[in-house]
């Protein structure tokens, strides 16, 4: 990406010739576009350009750097292990990460496909390329059993949710509304149902999103082409809650303007989470009054730590059949083919699209 709202360039860089300590350098197998790749590309976060893109990626070992004997869980790495990645990485020592325990907010912290320009070596920073290179202190993780479509079609929404969902813990039992049938909005549906919850409305389009929103456990559906109103939507809300709203609301959509909207369909005393917003897409009219008069418990989440891809893995190892993340993938691009897939990806025309380099 050149600059932000430009079309992409096929770029070549030389291979690293020598591989740092603890270091990696991985043949990509897969890359998943993520709504955040779309907020990065016009410009909703300040990142540095040229860069390449792609926090997302499934490779193979080509190199290991000396000491880079074993992954994040202490399994052996060799050459030609098939692995995946935190793209976060944090430096353990600053105020938030030592004393806070708040690693996600980092004074120090970095992503790949976010933070590194691509002018400056080892170049290969993001997914969208036909290699990456994987820094000292990259959470790494072999996935020799689980398929490149399931963990790049839970690609950083399964991450995302799982720590938005340990803030907002959901109770057994309770109903929950998500706001967004992407990946993030699945994924939210996915960990809200292993977490307990009873009844799930998810409302979002088009219509092959809630479709598959209904094959992963959604008892309700609510399409925003035939619910256009807030009200309309408001009013499905409290149909399927008793009149009284639900236990838990989670935005998924990355657009100020459902927000508010959200307080509206929390039952009273209830929760909403902000999960969808990576990006700084703007602002929207809030009215607090609602907060207070609901008395509402609202909160943020911000990216995911390594810990949580250990805990996505395990999801996915041991709930595939349950919660088809493999099925998200529904577009498949070849590496000059990126920018098509941002587009795709931007218009929602696909469930998850994916790079091939």
């Amino acid at each position: 990406m050149p600059g932000f709202n430009k079309t992409f360039e096929i770029r070549e860089f030389p291979l690293p010739t020598v591989i740092e300590p603890l270091a990696a350098l991985v043949r990509v197998e897969m890359a998943g576009v993520c709504g955040t790749d779309v907020h990065l590309w016009k410009g909703q976060l300040p990142i540095p350009c040229p860069i390449i893109l792609g926090h997302e990626t499934v490779g193979v070992i080509e190199k290991l750097g000396d000491g880079l004997e074993t992954d994040w869980k202490g399994q052996t790495l060799r050459v030609g292990d098939r692995v995946t990645w935190s793209a976060g990485m944090s430096c353990g020592a600053c105020h938030f990460c030592a004393v806070l325990r708040q690693r996600t907010r980092c004074l120090n912290r970095s992503a790949y496909g976010i933070s590194f320009t691509s002018d400056e070596p080892p170049h290969f920073s993001g997914g969208y390329a036909e290699y990456m290179y994987l820094q000292p202190g990259t959470a790494i993780f072999k996935i020799t059993d689980i398929s490149n479509e399931a963990v790049i079609g839970a690609g950083c929404a399964l991450v995302t949710a799982i720590h938005g969902l340990e803030r907002m813990r959901i109770g057994w039992g309770d109903s929950v509304v998500i706001q967004g049938s992407g990946p993030v909005g699945l994924a939210a549906l996915a960990v809200a149902k292993s977490s307990g919850a009873r009844k799930t409305i998810v409302i979002g389009g088009p219509s092959a999103r809630l479709d598959l929103a209904k094959t992963f456990g959604a008892d309700h559906a609510i399409d925003i082409d035939e619910f256009s109103e807030p009200a309309a939507r408001l009013d499905e809300v409290r149909l399927h809650t008793a009149g009284y709203g639900a236990d838990a609301v989670i935005e998924c959509v990355g657009s100020p303007n459902v927000v508010a909207e959200g307080f509206e369909m929390c039952r009273d005393g209830g929760k909403y989470l902000v999960l969808g917003h990576y990006g700084d897409a703007g602002t929207a009219p809030l009215n607090p009054h609602i907060i207070t008069r609901k008395q509402l418990t609202v909160y943020g989440s911000w990216a995911s730590e390594p810990r949580h891809m250990g805990l996505a893995i395990e999801f996915l190892r041991g709930q595939i059949e349950r919660f088809p993340f493999d099925r998200m993938v529904s577009h498949r691009f070849p590496l000059d083919g990126t920018f098509e897939a941002i587009r795709t990806t931007e218009r929602w025309a696909a469930s998850k699209s994916v790079v091939i380099p």
